[in-house]
């Protein structure tokens, strides 16, 4: 049997297409994503643009046209920040059932850090240890601390490099007063994780997916130039590799960045958001590095619907 998931996100919509084995495991066939830039123009103001929805129904027609290809059995997507937060958001579900037939799952936000959390365990040891996990979006970011005994706690911020970006809408280069703004952002709106970190301290720092993924692949670009990155599931970033990466981010225009190894030309206005949002916490939980794991709500919601924890429509 296949299975293939769309992960609706807020700037990208991500294909996932699996073949589930006899031991109930699966094999991934194909993956690949399509930039949509959701949010664009109407995050903070909690709707999705037209033209917004020309782009999604763009990505969602290319990846099905992708599907065709691999006798896929059963299709589930599953929408976060954007579309979950937009007053229109009813309206984009409806219009892509009555378009391409398929159903939407509105997942919110502590569903879609258990996906993450589901996704990561996979390939990432998580032991005695508590683990932070982060996973940075468009409309939201996650974060849950986990150990081998599960989930400790978690939440779904409003907190997205999209939303960001709205806000602050940086230069390029960046401006150092645009840095403390996006600082002066986070601390007002991770309190709670602050708190939970004091008492419950974490011993490692997990990115997954999304930003994390191009970040390493830079990183990797220089310090380790021979490796295959789509071999890997996870890599280890230092960080003095990764300071000398968000400060290239930083001094540079939109042209300059474009031309850097292993950017991701989607990614090329919001990863400078991103990256400072991780200098951020990086610096907060006192780390000398970090590691990024590119298993994430895809593969955790495969996961959950091969275990029979995720109850879905077929």
């Amino acid at each position: 049997m296949h299975i293939a998931i769309i992960d609706l996100g807020t700037n990208t919509f991500n294909l996932l297409i699996v073949r589930v084995n006899r031991d109930n495991d699966y094999t991934i066939l194909f993956e690949n994503k399509h930039p949509t830039k959701l949010g664009k123009g109407g995050i903070n103001k909690n709707t999705i643009t037209p033209e917004a929805f020309e782009r999604g129904f763009v990505a969602l027609q290319t990846h099905l046209d992708t599907i065709k290809k691999f006798d896929v059995d059963r299709i589930h997507c599953f929408a976060t920040s954007a579309i979950r937060s937009s007053s229109n958001g009813k309206e984009f579900v409806a219009a892509v059932k009555d378009k391409f037939g398929l159903d939407i799952m509105v997942i919110q936000g502590a569903q879609e850090a258990e996906l993450i959390y589901d996704g990561v365990k996979q390939v990432f040891p998580i032991g005695a240890e508590n683990v932070l996990i982060m996973d940075i979006g468009g409309g939201s970011t996650e974060f849950i601390i986990a150990n081998v005994k599960g989930v400790q706690w978690k939440q779904s911020f409003e907190l997205g490099v999209a939303r960001i970006f709205d806000q602050v809408n940086p230069s390029a280069p960046m401006q150092s007063k645009q840095v403390e703004q996006v600082n002066t952002m986070i601390l007002d709106s991770l309190e709670p994780l602050f708190y939970q970190l004091k008492q419950q301290p974490i011993g490692a720092l997990v990115g997954s997916s999304g930003s994390f993924d191009i970040i390493a692949a830079m990183v990797a670009a220089h310090v380790h130039p021979h490796l295959t990155m789509s071999k890997l599931t996870s890599y280890k970033i230092m960080k003095t590799d990764f300071e000398a990466l968000n400060a290239t981010f930083l001094n540079t225009t939109i042209e300059e960045r474009l031309k850097l190894e292993a950017m991701d030309v989607d990614r090329v206005e919001v990863i400078v958001l991103a990256s400072v949002f991780i200098k951020f916490m990086v610096n907060h939980l006192g780390l000398n590095h970090f590691y990024q794991c590119n298993y994430a709500l895809k593969e955790g919601a495969i996961y959950q619907i091969l275990n029979n924890k995720l109850k879905v429509s077929r």
